[in-house]
């Protein structure tokens, strides 16, 4: 039976990629090239299994996990698929419902969609206050939360109007009181500083 230490030396010696894997102070002998042919079948075994494992992962990993842009790509077209696909069914509902007004009501919606706070006052506005120049997208969208807050007047003060007994057109008693609810919930800004102490 063999030395497990000579065998091991070999072996190691084998792995360092030696020419010789005989132990030290040993002689050739007649099983040496049976030795080499074995060491030589190990070795490529060894680097088949090596490349097919790594050819496995990237397979692997082109199938399960691609690669992060593609992954990018994807999700964006999904995402955009998926905003086109709720446009449309706004815009499908949009159409259902405007067909079902009457001619007053087909009336005031056209005049709330044409309705808008002219561009150039409102940028010249926000210029005074901040100082410094914006964007036309900042103008578009201050324009259009403008709108969206006079709406919340507005109804403010119909109601105000229905439940003081009176009827529109609105007066400006209506509009003072509809902003001073809307203050006092706290759902219009607050034109005066308050000092506060402590918080």
């Amino acid at each position: 039976m063999a030395d497990p230490a000579r065998v091991s030396r070999p072996l190691e010696r084998a792995g360092a990629g030696e020419g010789s894997w005989d132990a030290p102070g040993s002689s050739s002998t007649s099983s040496e090239p049976a030795a080499k042919d074995r060491k030589s079948s190990v070795m490529t075994d060894l680097t088949v299994l090596q490349r097919s494992a790594g050819e496995e992962e990237e397979e692997g990993s082109s199938s399960l996990h691609p690669p992060p842009d593609k992954k990018l790509k994807v999700e964006h077209d999904k995402k955009k698929e998926k905003r086109q696909k709720v446009d449309e069914d706004e815009i499908q509902k949009m159409q259902v419902l405007v067909s079902s007004f009457s001619e007053e009501q087909l009336n005031r919606y056209e005049m709330y969609r044409r309705s808008a706070f002219p561009k150039a006052a409102i940028k010249r506005l926000i210029q005074s206050i901040t100082g410094s120049s914006v964007s036309q997208n900042v103008v578009i969208a201050m324009s259009g939360i403008s709108k969206v807050f006079a709406g919340e007047i507005v109804e403010e003060a119909l109601d105000v109007c229905e439940k003081w007994g009176d009827t529109p057109p609105l007066q400006p008693k209506h509009m003072r009181e509809a902003v001073r609810r809307l203050k006092s919930r706290e759902q219009s800004p607050n034109t005066k500083h308050k000092h506060i102490l402590f918080h």
